[in-house]
């Protein structure tokens, strides 16, 4: 144990923020920089070094927190970057983005607030970048044997880092212009910024591994020739089939998918466009989803100067407190959450769900108007099924609107499930085996694509797995890479 009272004599503190008025105003992370390494000691040493170390259960990663905590409440920086990186590829992205599931499964959570986790994390690997501990490691020596990773998420750069330290010859394919997948285009700046995806993919270059972008596999290249030109091939394209709304009204302009609007502002700082062809500013915003991205579009629209922005939630508000009945330590509670973005305006509206939008008339050349008005009506849960509530119809203004209501399995429009000839099963992922192994010899599936929409520890977590299965398979041995974690274990998926 670091601090044998630090549990005890040390009180909670997290990353301060920059004041609201200051940080809507640009699109840098919104912590104040090197604001954590003057407290994170102490907060390292309120781990409590527990005998049945629950965060560990709690992290898909299964990452060695108490050994890290100790390491960074004693200040042995390498120490910890090197047992962080024992379990994890990429801490700099879960450190920012993360829900943090193994604070909730902190044994000093029962009773007290818990260890800041993810705060010491996020330090940890920043101070490692910032000595330069963090070095490229190719291998020593090449196997011959060539693998494909579709899709460069977080699940699919895991899987190829791993791969290229196996000494196999990986080439990641990006549908996109550039590398990152959702943690590029996805995730606003604001959150990360893209220098921390930059210089990952240099350290992955310097390792051997190759990457073509703007190339969508079963488009522009057939996946079955794919499959013929390389020994494996790991797919891990995401889960990226938006949930829509079908309701009257939805054709009108104005109304996104969240990842058709998001995409594009990050492009503004990646310097593409000057403006975001679709923009909030002087709009009346409604994102309609309460999840982590619905927050990503209310505080992009905060910085893209909106008239008002309104989040709508079809159900109840969740607990600010775990509910030990429904929810028990240490499983992952559903609690009412205040991000950032929450913390920089905008209403919150639970329990209602869209009836129809209402539009202007068509102007000349047009054949919808634009999206003016957003009728709602309040429901409520009967006999486990949400009901509308008679009377409680209303409209809000509405001039953009986006559609930020999660995903339901993978892209089936361009031709790569097809091509390569892999099943899917009920939830339109791609249906594999206890060891990532789609129903096709040689090409196995992890991420979202294989598990559905998912947090990005599970990303990781899974590419990692899948990279070991695949070094087995491509070998004939069980190699040095770490085992799997079963994917049809969904006891902590969230």
């Amino acid at each position: 144990m670091a601090d044998p009272k630090g549990f005890l004599t040390t009180d909670r503190q997290v990353a301060q923020t920059r004041p609201l008025q200051e940080r809507v105003k640009d699109w840098n992370e919104v912590h104040v920089p090197g604001s954590l390494l003057p407290i994170i000691s102490k907060q390292a040493g309120r781990c409590m070094d527990c005998g049945i170390p629950f965060c560990h259960n709690g992290c898909p990663l299964g990452n060695l927190i108490p050994e890290w905590n100790d390491y960074a409440y004693r200040g042995d920086w390498a120490a910890a970057s090197e047992r962080l990186h024992a379990t994890n590829n990429f801490p700099e992205f879960t450190g920012r983005l993360c829900p943090a599931p193994c604070e909730s499964a902190c044994v000093l959570g029962i009773s007290q607030q818990p260890v800041t986790i993810k705060n010491v994390e996020v330090s940890i690997i920043d101070k490692a970048w910032e000595s330069g501990a963090v070095t490229p490691q190719p291998p020593e020596r090449l196997s011959g044997k060539t693998v494909a990773v579709i899709g460069s998420g977080p699940a699919g750069l895991a899987a190829a880092q791993q791969l290229t330290r196996a000494g196999h010859t990986v080439a990641v394919y990006e549908r996109a212009d550039r590398i990152g997948g959702l943690l590029r285009y996805g995730i606003p700046e604001f959150k990360m910024e893209k220098r921390h995806i930059n210089r990952r993919i240099e350290q992955m270059r310097a390792e051997g591994t190759k990457f073509r972008t703007g190339v969508e596999i079963g488009r522009d290249l057939d996946a079955a020739k794919l499959r013929k030109r390389y020994d494996a091939v790991v797919v891990a394209t995401g889960s990226t089939t938006a949930r829509d709304l079908p309701v009257p009204g939805r054709e009108l302009n104005g109304i996104h998918q969240a990842m058709e609007y998001l995409p594009l502002a990050n492009k503004v700082q990646e310097g593409d466009y000057v403006a975001p062809p679709i923009t909030a500013e002087g709009k009346h915003v409604v994102v309609i989803g309460g999840g982590d991205t619905g927050a990503d579009c209310v505080g992009t629209a905060h910085r893209q100067g909106a008239a008002s922005v309104t989040q709508l939630e079809i159900m109840p508000r969740p607990g600010e407190e775990r509910d030990p009945a429904g929810q028990p330590w240490p499983t992952f509670p559903l609690l009412y959450k205040v991000t950032s973005a929450h913390e920089e305006g905008g209403e919150r509206l639970y329990s209602v769900s869209t009836t129809h939008f209402e539009g202007s008339e068509p102007a000349e050349g047009q054949t919808v108007g634009d999206v003016q008005w957003l009728h709602l009506v309040e429901v409520e849960m009967v006999d486990g099924k949400l009901e509308q509530k008679a009377g409680t119809e209303r409209r809000i203004p509405a001039q953009l609107v986006t559609l930020a209501m999660g995903f339901t399995g993978v892209d089936r429009e361009n031709g790569l499930v097809e091509q390569l000839g892999v099943e899917l099963d009920a939830r339109g992922s791609v249906a594999r085996d206890g060891q990532y192994a789609t129903n096709v010899d040689g090409v196995f599936v992890a991420g979202d694509a294989g598990r559905g929409q998912s947090l990005i520890v599970w990303a990781i977590a899974e590419g990692r797995s899948a990279a070991q299965a695949v070094d087995r398979y491509l070998t004939g041995t069980a190699g040095t890479l770490p085992a799997p974690v079963r994917p049809t274990d969904r006891a902590l998926a969230v």
